[in-house]
């Protein structure tokens, strides 16, 4: 019914397009997380530029975001009383996001939505299972599940939103007479230490006043991992 309890739901897709979805789909949480912590972070070299006494942090990369919660498996009876078996829901829940796909050679991609506001396609990260409530023979009754997925976007995705100014692509500049290497780092990449590494790609011993009418390569500058 449109006005009742939304349930967080799990979708598994075969392709990174997410666009063919797996049989069986989707999981239904039994019960909806309490919290979810979506992550995101921006990750910073630090490097000193020319002609300053203290470090400043420049741009290296943005990682994927994470989501991560916890979800509780009830097969006692008390809240549905249709899903009672502890192994079956176990064995549905890593079919969409654990196991490995032989069709496509690698676990699913994954699609958590939960209402209107929430909806993020992603690969699981890590499936931890804590077993807190047992039958007298030891069967499990009760299980929290805690999930982390990490975001995903596919190559023809990632290529879209990459930028040409990016210090990871070459660029060939024509030199005004009286121009230097770290102003016209900066007009490029935004950055003025990576003069070095375009002095010594071009052979130069000397970077600042440049000579007119040169043509300098401004090499791809790849950051450390």
């Amino acid at each position: 019914m449109s006005g009742g309890l939304k349930k967080l739901l799990i979708y598994g897709y075969t392709d990174k397009d997410f666009k063919k979805p797996l049989s069986g789909n989707p999981y239904s949480c039994m019960i909806n997380p309490e919290s979810i912590k979506w992550n995101r972070k921006i990750d910073y070299n630090e490097e000193q530029p020319p002609d300053s006494s203290s470090p400043s942090q420049t741009y290296k990369s943005t990682p994927s975001a994470e989501l991560s919660f916890d979800i509780v498996i009830d097969c006692t009876g008390v809240v549905n009383s249709g899903r009672t078996d502890m192994a079956k829901e176990i064995n549905a829940l890593e079919k969409i996001v654990f196991k490995y796909n032989g069709e496509i050679h690698r676990p699913n991609f994954v699609k958590i939505r939960w209402g209107k506001n929430i909806t993020f396609k992603s690969v699981l990260k890590s499936f931890d299972t804590t077993y807190t409530l047992f039958k007298p023979d030891g069967s499990p009754l009760r299980a929290k599940v805690s999930l982390s997925f990490g975001e995903y976007m596919s190559p023809k995705n990632v290529a879209q939103e990459d930028k040409d100014e990016s210090p990871d692509v070459s660029h060939l500049v024509n030199v005004v007479e009286g121009q230097t290497l770290p102003n016209l780092c900066d007009k490029i990449w935004h950055e003025q230490s990576y003069y070095i590494h375009v002095a010594k790609y071009n052979k130069l011993h000397k970077f600042r006043h440049l000579k007119g009418d040169k043509k300098l390569v401004f090499p791809p500058i790849i950051q450390p991992n």
